[in-house]
């Protein structure tokens, strides 16, 4: 009789653990692409015809495009807080890039391990402390390095040779080929590119720097109708890009010429960045970018603010678009590779950036405020199983609402205490409606850049924002009508029921979300009590 039900236990035993495996193998990969500082803009699928990102544009192509994807906090580390939690920076605690992130607390990866899945996490996170959730990770210290990086792996600090977009791909496609097979899998590739300084891959700097790029329209924003924040704040390309860091004049002509350095470590980025490569890599980057400063020097006396508004504007496109291409590159590398290995029709990929980036609109570079440029974000997403190739979609949909979708996809519950929702549905055509308006906060001020904090709420049509801490102001835009934000019709009489509807909505979604004043007075003494 005892050998009976162990003959049924076994036999019960095998058919749930072959049952298990099937459900996995069923359960789908997920890679989410995540690079730095990636406006949509210069992604070709998006129509603004800056550059062609042949690679990324496939994603568009076999999957769905996001028009209206947004972030909740421009800024690199509280948006990879909100990314792994689902939650506000508010709730997880990374309001800005100087917080520390509580690792102990919950977040999607550390749920798929808990579910069956693979987990990895290989290059940015911009955040301290050892990173809980992954089976694996090797990861960038701080903003991390161009050439020749040093990586955490596994704990262990290393210097690895070659140029780190290059290398994040390497890694990251060596990780899902030497998997655990027995399980699905969930790996976070996340690019430094195209984050400041701007340094790109030796194969694309020929090509780049020879090219002249279409000037956005607002180059020469001078602010008017709009408040004190946008006129404040320090990112102008033509006032506060560095000389030697950015633009790659070299510190003894920029001492030479006598450009004055808005930032105090100007000099220290260029000889830190140059000097992390080998003499074979500086040679190759002398030979191309010598000669660009030489006629610089000859033209400069004769060069009007206008003229040099002009030349760092071109500058800058040209190192950060060519940064954009070797992202383009993996993201080829890596779409060949799943389907070489037959796990492309299983696979989700996600591409996304960390926030949105200021591409010379409004006479501007960086990210922060929460005007479109900035609180957009490029979102595109492939899934054969699910998701009808070429598909686009205004949904408003947040980095808040990652987390949960993700887990959607994996079968596993949602926490109650994440703030965003899954948008499956969405994609698979199911729902029409997601949500009707996306709530947003900015923190660190005063820091660089000297964006004022400010809270607002954004819908199909118009957003509303208030500045506050040393400011007092509100600003209303009408997107339809006004879609580069150039007048600030809050006192408008023509929008004053707009503006009414507009404060309803907003203190109804900040009680929604669990956020107050009092929050922001919280934060604000840390600050000064530092």
């Amino acid at each position: 009789m005892i050998r009976f039900y162990l003959i049924i236990t076994a036999l019960l035993f095998g058919f749930l653990s072959h049952a298990q495996k099937q459900g996995s193998a069923k359960r789908p990969n997920i890679v989410y692409i995540m690079s730095d500082d990636h406006g949509y803009q210069a992604i070709s699928a998006y129509g603004y015809g800056l550059n062609k990102t042949a690679n990324i544009d496939r994603l568009a192509k076999e999957g769905i495009l996001f028009n209206r994807a947004t972030v909740t906090n421009s800024l690199c580390a509280p948006s990879r807080a909100v990314l792994l939690t689902g939650k506000h920076s508010y709730i997880n605690g990374k309001i800005d890039n100087e917080a520390k992130f509580n690792w102990d607390q919950d977040n999607f990866a550390k749920l798929l391990q808990q579910h069956g899945y693979q987990t990895a996490l290989i290059g940015k996170i911009h955040m301290d402390g050892i990173p809980q959730g992954f089976d694996h990770s090797a990861v960038l210290i701080d903003q991390g390095e161009y050439y020749n990086p040093n990586f955490i792996i596994n704990g262990e600090k290393q210097q690895l040779q070659g140029y780190v977009t290059d290398l994040t791909t390497d890694m990251t496609l060596d990780w899902i080929a030497h998997r655990d097979t027995n399980k699905p899998f969930c790996v976070l590739y996340h690019q430094k590119a195209p984050h400041r300084e701007w340094l790109p891959a030796l194969r694309h700097i020929k090509s780049y720097t020879a090219q002249t790029f279409k000037e956005p329209a607002t180059l020469f924003d001078d602010f008017s109708n709009r408040g004190t924040a946008a006129k404040t704040a320090e990112m102008n390309i033509l006032k506060h890009m560095s000389w030697a860091g950015d633009n790659k004049v070299p510190p003894a002509m920029v001492d030479e010429l006598g450009l004055k350095s808005f930032l105090t470590w100007d000099k220290a980025a260029f000889n830190n960045n140059l000097g992390r490569m080998n003499a074979a890599e500086r040679a190759a980057w002398d030979s191309v970018y010598n000669p660009i400063m030489e006629e610089f020097k000859a033209k400069y006396p004769n060069m009007s603010q206008e003229d040099l508004m002009r030349w760092r504007y071109q500058r800058y496109m040209q190192d950060y678009l060519g940064t954009v291409a070797a992202v383009d590159d993996g993201v080829g590398r890596l779409l060949d590779f799943l389907k070489e290995n037959n796990l492309d029709e299983n696979t989700i990929v996600i591409y996304t950036s960390d926030q949105g980036f200021y591409l010379g609109e409004h006479g501007w570079f960086d990210k922060r405020f929460m005007y479109e440029e900035s609180l957009r974000t490029p979102l595109l997403i492939r899934y054969p199983k699910e998701i009808t190739a070429g598909s686009k979609s205004d949904a408003l949909v947040q980095n808040l609402d990652f987390a949960p979708t993700i887990l959607d996809y994996a079968g596993v519950e949602i926490p109650k205490e994440m703030q965003g929702k899954s948008f499956r549905k969405i994609m698979n055509g199911k729902e029409k409606k997601f949500r009707d308006a996306i709530y947003y906060t900015y923190y660190e001020y005063p820091s660089i850049h000297m964006v004022k904090r400010h809270y607002g709420i954004r819908t199909d049509r118009y957003k509303l924002i208030h500045f506050y801490y040393d400011a007092d102001e509100w600003e209303l835009y009408d997107l339809e009508k006004d879609p580069q934000e150039m007048h600030n019709v809050y006192s408008d009489p023509a929008y004053r029921k707009i503006r009414s509807q507009m404060h309803k909505k907003l203190d109804k979604i900040r009680k929604e979300y669990k956020d107050s004043n009092e929050n922001n007075q919280r934060f604000i003494s840390q600050i000064k009590n530092k």
